[in-house]
């Protein structure tokens, strides 16, 4: 399956990533070609791709929604998924403890991408996400994390399946909850071997996934707002997790 990823950043990335077939480069006519996209174009006729000048209204029929083309477009084979075994390899191999972000059932791609950008930038070993019912790696969740999803390796999976392997693999399971059942967050370790649950934008995390949580954990608010959306309360999470690691070191 062939499809269209847009905007100088993202596909900037997916070329430096080198984890897709890429087969045509489209740059709109009449753009200054210096910067970083010489560098796309560059990367793209090292791959072998066609380059093409083509009218802007062409690659404004290929962005979707809000998405700006910035004057380029890059036509690649689908996302390639991992296994949770390789995100498991990936840890073991990595000499630091495992790190994995778990998302239940996010079904915005501006969410998504932002939390896989968050993830990138923290250093998980990787992302899990459900099988369905779920928003999967598309062009705009690519365009959201401005190509940070090139980068980490995700796999779609069972939730509850897969916090159970990762147990097995000697993780702590975390689970971000907004709710009184949940514990303060300065009172749960996060140093060591963990998977971190994020749950869907509205609902949270579903009762099974939560049941096989080890700990739900909320993040200390004092604001009139008594929550956050869902990209943000991971974004939070993932840097206490990152933070408490570096003084487990």
């Amino acid at each position: 399956m062939k499809e269209w990823i847009t905007g100088r950043n993202p596909v900037y990335e997916v070329l430096k990533a080198g984890r897709r077939q890429v087969f045509r480069l489209l740059v709109a006519q009449g753009v200054e070609e210096k910067g970083r996209l010489m560098e796309i174009i560059s990367l793209a006729a090292r791959r072998k791709a066609v380059v093409e000048r083509v009218p802007r209204q062409q690659l404004d029929s290929l962005a979707s929604g809000a998405e700006s083309h910035q004057g380029v477009a890059l036509e690649v084979s689908g996302f390639p998924y991992s296994f949770l075994s390789d995100i498991l390899e990936a840890g073991r191999t990595s000499n630091e403890p495992l790190f994995i972000l778990m998302l239940d059932m996010i079904q915005n791609p501006q969410n998504l991408g932002s939390l896989i950008r968050s993830a990138e930038a923290v250093g998980v070993h990787g992302v899990v996400l459900p099988l369905a019912r779920a928003a999967g790696i598309t062009p705009a969740v690519v365009h959201a994390s401005s190509g940070a999803v090139e980068h980490v390796q995700v796999c779609q999976s069972n939730l509850a399946q897969a916090i159970a392997e990762c147990k097995e693999a000697g993780a702590w399971v975390v689970g971000l909850e907004g709710g009184d059942r949940a514990q303060p967050a300065e009172s749960i370790r996060l140093d060591g071997s963990l998977v971190l649950v994020v749950g869907n934008e509205g609902e949270g995390i579903r009762p099974l996934v939560a049941r096989s949580c080890d700990v739900l954990m909320r993040l200390p608010m004092r604001g009139k707002v008594d929550s956050l959306n869902a990209a943000a309360a991971g974004t939070v999470a993932l840097y206490l997790a990152l933070m408490a690691r570096r003084q487990g070191k």
